[in-house]
């Protein structure tokens, strides 16, 4: 008889592991592509700045408000066959963003080498052709954020259950690492082509995964199949309207807009400041190798702590981290000799927001798991990244309009000095986002305090 992972209080299942590996693929094949994909659209596209941010925004912003309705989809037809559909989608769209730029060469409308030459495609439609391909990749993510923190869930008990998802999110950060961790050296052999060879790898990845959950996932639990779209729909409503958990989803987008910043920023912010050397994949790896040193300390730490007290520490560490990487363009003469203060002082920053991360992200997940009915951890795991809908589309909307205002690309000016001139306050965009960072520190406090006082009202009455 399999042993349910109910009476487990320290080891975990076969199917705890294979959904832990399986993560590790995704996110090796999303990191790799996101990392970039700002600069894939407007290096390989012809994307402006404010439609390559709109773009990757709206992407990764409907990425994390789908799994709302995918977990719950997949809490009906069960976890096994959702992960197959969500890598069978994703393999599909990483192979057509890597073919696509072929197909638009072969029209005529673009050269491809170590440099991108277009003939045409910035004033052609044909470019938007990467909505559809984005679309299939947004549908098969979506799927992965529910499901595998939802199974991390089930394959748990509540006394491991903290230490499983520190383990969870420690494979995150390992395959964040990893996917950054291709594009420099890439980019280094091949130039700006590094940007479409990528997606290769990604869908590598991801087939990795399918055969992975086709071979070895069996999971003694279904999640709720044979659930009717009615009692899916009941579980609907009732998270909708589950005011704590739709406060702290908004509390923690403040969070996550500055953490979407090393995407849709960072990577154009250096290149543009420090110059073409620097090495954006490399730089935003810094957060993964902090998370995946820290997180099973910071876990063990806060361990007797609840989940809301873990998070406000985090909460207070990121408008902090935001304003070390301002400072990269106040410095005077380089601080360490062969790195710019703009690397360096980015580096600072991205120490303390991975610290930060390490003290909110695997406490909010359980926090969540803790909350979803039984049969119901899909949609309340899903219903759980929301906040990365709304930072996605406002922090990299945001960033495309300061982008454009303080750090705006240098091809747009005829001179270097001119466009120093335009650039003279780019670290002001870094204040915006300390400003966010710290308003959102003092909600969460205020919501702890709120919350802690009903729930001790209620206890005395019982």
């Amino acid at each position: 008889m399999t042993q349910s992972p109910k009476n487990v209080s320290k080891g975990f299942t076969k199917a705890f592991w294979v959904s832990n590996t399986v993560e590790l693929f995704e996110r090796m094949a999303y990191y790799a592509v996101f990392i970039v994909l700002t600069i894939y659209l407007s290096s390989i596209l012809g994307f402006n700045d404010l439609e390559a941010s709109m773009i990757s925004g709206l992407f990764s912003g409907g990425l994390y408000l789908l799994p709302i309705f995918t977990g719950a989809y997949a809490d009906k037809i069960g976890f096994r066959k959702s992960m197959i559909v969500a890598f069978s989608l994703l393999s599909v769209g990483y192979l057509g963003l890597g073919i696509l730029p072929t197909l638009l060469e072969a029209a005529g409308l673009v050269e491809y080498g170590k440099a991108t030459r277009f003939t045409g495609l910035p004033d052609s439609d044909s470019r938007w052709m990467i909505v559809p391909v984005l679309f299939v990749i947004m549908v098969g993510g979506s799927f992965i954020k529910s499901i595998i923190s939802a199974s991390v869930a089930k394959e748990t008990t509540e006394a491991n259950r903290a230490r499983g998802y520190s383990i969870f999110y420690m494979m995150v950060n390992i395959g964040a690492f990893t996917g950054k961790t291709v594009i420099d050296p890439l980019r280094n052999v091949i130039g700006e082509q590094a940007y479409i060879y990528i997606n290769y790898f990604s869908a590598t990845m991801t087939i990795l995964a399918l055969l992975s959950v086709v071979l070895l996932y069996k999971s003694t639990h279904t999640a709720g199949e044979g659930k009717s779209m009615r009692e899916i729909g009941q579980g609907f409503l009732r998270i909708i309207t589950n005011w704590r958990l739709l406060i702290l989803i908004l509390i923690i987008t403040g969070f996550w807009m500055v953490q979407q910043q090393l995407y849709a920023t960072m990577p154009k912010y250096v290149i543009r400041m420090a110059g073409e050397t620097a090495k954006p994949g490399w730089i935003a790896n810094v957060n993964p190798f902090v998370v995946v040193c820290c997180v099973s300390f910071v876990t063990r730490l806060m361990a007797k702590r609840s989940a809301i007290t873990s998070m406000n520490i985090g909460m207070f560490l990121i408008p902090f981290s935001a304003l070390l990487m301002a400072c990269g363009n106040l410095l005077g003469n380089d601080v360490i000799s062969g790195m710019s203060n703009i690397t360096l002082m980015m580096i600072a920053g991205i120490v303390i927001q991975a610290l930060a991360e390490c003290f909110i992200s695997p406490r909010y997940l359980e926090y969540f798991s803790l909350q979803a009915p039984k049969g119901e951890e899909g949609m309340y795991l899903g219903f759980s990244h929301l906040h990365s809908f709304f930072s996605s589309i406002f922090g990299f909307g945001i960033a495309g309009v300061l982008l454009t205002k303080y750090c705006p690309d240098p091809v747009l000016f005829e001179t270097r000095e001119a466009w120093e001139a335009a650039s003279t306050n780019a670290h002001y965009i870094w204040y915006y986002f300390a400003a966010i960072g710290l308003i959102s520190a003092l909600a969460l406090l205020v919501f702890a305090k709120i919350t802690q006082s009903i729930d001790k009202k209620k206890k005395a009455k019982v």
